[in-house]
């Protein structure tokens, strides 16, 4: 059975003894098979992620989301449940602050039929990019206050209202907390202007600048509660001009942060990539993504000397 037709559920809350025992009890009481299981603990905080086959299942989907939600409130932890049918008509939330980019690029794809999904709200720290939602006919709210500090518990009310199964951080500028990241561990995709693992954090870009690099780049990534070093799913990379200023360097890649971001939505969207002990591989090595630098970069790039290869001669 693939992962598409499992159903989720994911357990987000305090840490407490006995907690596994008791959902996954009633799941086998109710004939539910676990196919996979996942937990993690940060900061005292308790995350899980089960795939589970609910087929034969001696409940209706209706009931067992009821007795998981009670256990829930009895446990003091969130319980949420995503049959297969739930994932029909997937819905996406892109995350924004003031830069214009890469939401202009999703919002395009998704106009021309690229996206195997809706963007179904936009949700931003500051209210600078609603007319670009509004013009696209997506709803979009604030939920940041006058210095772009963001309502964490506004943000996954929202994320809950509009059912969303994918999260993208479209140059948000702003930390998740785990209580975010935990809950949608595996559905948040982030572009940063850098070559990760090269130069995390932020002002990437004078970073760069001031380790006098001549290649800089771009990465789209899964977040993990480790700031920027999620797996990295897709990245770019361009020339950096002798004395090229910051703002030189934003130009040049910016462009690039669209395009590595919404590839990687792609590929997420279209279970084309999967992460295995923390790192990125394709489903399907034949299906054509660029992932990192273009084919023509073959052509240019020396393939000799090698180490322990001797060089041809005329007399060979």
């Amino acid at each position: 059975m693939s992962a598409r037709e499992l159903t989720e559920i994911t357990v987000v809350g305090d840490d407490d003894t006995g907690l596994i025992a008791r959902i996954t009890t009633l799941l086998f009481e109710h004939g539910v098979n676990i196919e996979d299981l996942d937990q993690a603990v940060r900061d005292d905080l308790f995350r899980m992620t089960m795939r589970v086959d609910a087929t034969e299942m001696d409940a209706s989907e209706h009931h067992l989301r009821r007795e998981l939600a009670a256990l829930g409130d009895d446990l003091g932890v969130d319980v949420r449940v995503r049959f297969p049918a739930d994932r029909d008509a997937r819905q996406v939330a892109v995350l924004v602050t003031k830069e214009s980019h890469c939401l202009e690029k999703l919002l395009a794809a998704q106009t021309e039929g690229e996206l195997d999904a809706e963007i179904g709200v936009v949700i931003g720290n500051h209210d600078d990019l609603q007319p670009v939602a509004e013009r696209h006919g997506v709803p979009f709210h604030d939920v940041g206050d006058e210095s772009g500090n963001h309502d964490e518990r506004r943000l996954l009310s929202l994320l809950d209202d509009y059912d969303v199964d994918l999260v993208v951080l479209a140059r948000f500028m702003r930390i998740l907390s785990p209580k975010v990241v935990f809950r949608y561990e595996g559905r948040i995709i982030n572009v940063h202007p850098s070559l990760l693992p090269a130069f995390p954090g932020a002002k990437a870009y004078r970073q760069a600048k001031e380790a006098g690099v001549r290649v800089a780049g771009v990465t789209a990534h899964y977040v993990t509660t480790d700031l920027d070093q999620g797996p990295i799913i897709t990245q770019r990379a361009f020339d950096v001009p002798d004395g090229a200023s910051v703002e030189t360097m934003r130009e040049r890649g910016q462009p690039l942060e669209a395009e590595a971001l919404l590839e990687a939505v792609e590929l997420h969207l279209n279970d084309d990539v999967v992460v295995r002990r923390g790192r990125t591989e394709l489903r399907d090595p034949d299906r054509e993504y660029q992932l990192g630098l273009p084919d023509a970069v073959d052509g240019a790039t020396p393939d000799y000397p090698v180490d322990g290869e001797r060089e041809a001669t005329s007399d060979d």
